[in-house]
């Protein structure tokens, strides 16, 4: 399920955006600055101070993540079922370990968040699909301007 295309951009995507519901599917929807895949179906998010999130997954274990690279403005929607790995449990050293090793072990992770994917959907910008002939260096080209991002 996660190809090329879509490790591409999970790489390339600075946040990740969690969304969980409890019993009663309130929703909520957090940001996530570590994360990772594990092989071609499983995502790995470390979960630092989400309390919201991991007592939803408690209750309900159907999750959603989002990933766009803000930039080409495309990326991925992934739906999945969650597992909490927490910090007491015996497998934890191995599940935390793919994210401190991109992301170092200066941030109090408490727990392991693994989603098993089961769906997964692209995401663009609607100016795709407004202006087909739009190509992603013009995208690039229009956020960088839009954004104000300097290049050096």
């Amino acid at each position: 399920m996660l190809d090329e295309t879509i490790i591409k951009y999970i790489n390339q995507s600075v946040l990740c955006w969690l969304a969980t519901s409890d019993k009663d599917n309130f929703p909520n929807v957090s940001p996530k600055e570590m994360f990772t895949y594990k092989g071609n179906d499983t995502l790995i998010i470390a979960n630092i101070a989400s309390p919201n999130s991991i007592n939803n997954i408690s209750e309900n274990t159907n999750v959603c993540v989002s990933f766009v690279d803000v930039f080409v403005q495309k990326g991925f929607k992934i739906k999945g079922l969650a597992n909490i790995i927490f910090k007491n449990d015996a497998d934890f050293d191995l599940k935390v370990k793919p994210l401190i090793a991109l992301y170092s072990d200066k941030f109090p992770i408490s727990a392991v968040i693994e989603i098993k994917v089961q769906k997964v959907e692209s995401i663009q910008a609607p100016s795709y699909f407004l202006f087909p002939e739009i190509k992603e260096n013009q995208q690039i080209e229009s956020a960088l301007e839009t954004y104000k991002v300097v290049k050096r």
